[in-house]
């Protein structure tokens, strides 16, 4: 019993990349480095999922401008990224998209 609860404790919470892109070398943003988006997926104990966009310098998912996402939304994936020099948009297959603006993950924030 005490294996169980350690094993299960010691799993959850769990994140999952779902989805990941990196800004083009041919984007020179302000801060001259290199950006990433992620589409995290979370599961916590208590069985409640959610997803966040994780944008920024870092092409881990523990820092950066950090965006929740519909539940419905992100289960169905990021069907594409467009990366410009003023932010990132992404689409869904849902139809719906998001832009973020360059300002908003610049920096390191």
């Amino acid at each position: 019993m005490l294996t169980a609860v350690v094993l299960t404790v010691l799993w959850w919470p769990r994140t999952e990349v779902t989805y990941r892109s990196t800004a083009p070398s041919a984007i020179a943003y302000s801060d001259g480095s290199p950006h990433f988006l992620t589409l995290v997926h979370q599961h916590s104990l208590s069985g409640r999922e959610s997803y966040r966009m994780v944008i920024g310098r870092s092409p881990g998912v523990s820092y950066g401008h950090w965006l929740d996402v519909d539940t419905a939304l992100g289960a169905k994936g990021v069907e594409s990224t467009t990366w410009t020099e003023s932010g990132v948009r992404v689409r869904f297959p849902t139809g719906h998209e998001v832009f973020v603006p360059a300002r908003s993950f610049l920096g390191g924030r």
